[in-house]
């Protein structure tokens, strides 16, 4: 019996053109795909010219389900690909668990790399791109969604978020709510469909962008990062030395906790502590 294989195939985002020889490859060689939508699938695998493949529904809603049929399919030697309606499986999509579970029995993993939203939009956002933060859809309400758009807000690095055109006002004007009015942010619509808009500004400006039109299509959010605190002051510096004295630390201990958490040169910190002893 030959050995089974899950793969991983990235399917266009929007533009048929995205999908490339290797993935067509893929998909014509494998014995089942398991996709999010089979009536979506359908006509991709009309376009690339793949006939007679058997299509498995596994979506949110059946993932959790369907994870121990498709083991059950590459344990018995069958090559099983896994597609999402658009992009990468597994990133905000269907797929991680069958990744998961197959990965934990020891079988073969394999993927076919593509297109992907959030890459995309980070590229040509203009943003730092040298670390990054994928945000996926915020939580819709509740506790969840504060705690996360305050993660967001204090987060250093570029975040990327994904949101439906539906809920996108609401995100920005909450985003600006956490983040500051002038937060740079890129609102990218239907990248790489016909109606594609890249949209450079603030959060401020982004809520009168949005206002002035109709949200339609799918939204990707690329989010400046915080910027850095302020460096401590000499009296940001002596109070927490106190702090530490106060507490019953000796002086070389204070110094040491103290150029830790501000992260200052130890050596300032030393100064300080010493002129503060001289001055009691």
């Amino acid at each position: 019996m030959s050995r089974g294989a899950l793969v991983v195939v990235a399917t266009p985002i929007g533009n048929l053109g995205d999908l490339s020889h290797r993935a067509v490859e893929a998909l014509a060689g494998v014995d089942v795909i398991a996709c999010e939508d089979t009536r979506h699938t359908r006509k991709l695998l009309s376009h690339a010219g793949v006939t007679g493949a058997d299509l498995l529904a596994v979506h949110d809603r059946n993932e959790a389900a369907q994870v121990r049929h498709v083991l059950g399919l590459v344990e018995h030697g069958r090559r099983v690909a896994v597609v999402t309606d658009a992009g990468t499986p597994g990133i905000a999509d269907p797929g991680q668990r069958l990744v998961a579970a197959v990965a934990a029995a020891g079988l073969p993993v394999e993927v076919v790399p593509g297109p992907s939203a959030l890459i995309a939009a980070l590229v040509t956002s203009g943003l730092p791109t040298h670390r990054f933060c994928f945000e996926g859809f915020l939580a819709r309400k509740g506790s969840e969604r504060s705690a996360r758009l305050r993660a967001v807000a204090a987060a250093r690095v570029t975040t990327i978020l994904y949101e439906a055109p539906h809920r996108v006002r609401r995100t920005v004007a909450d985003l600006a709510e956490v983040c500051g009015p002038c937060r740079r942010v890129v609102v990218a619509r239907e990248l790489t469909k016909l109606h594609e808009e890249v949209w450079r500004g603030t959060l401020e400006g982004a809520a009168g962008h949005l206002g002035r039109t109709e949200p339609r299509g799918e939204y990707v959010l690329v989010l400046d990062g915080a910027p850095p605190p302020p460096p401590p002051t000499e009296d940001d510096i002596r109070r927490d030395v106190q702090q530490h004295l106060d507490a019953g630390a000796d002086r070389r201990d204070a110094v040491a906790a103290v150029a830790a958490h501000l992260d200052v040169p130890r050596r300032r910190v030393y100064g300080i502590a010493v002129g503060m002893r001289a001055s009691s």
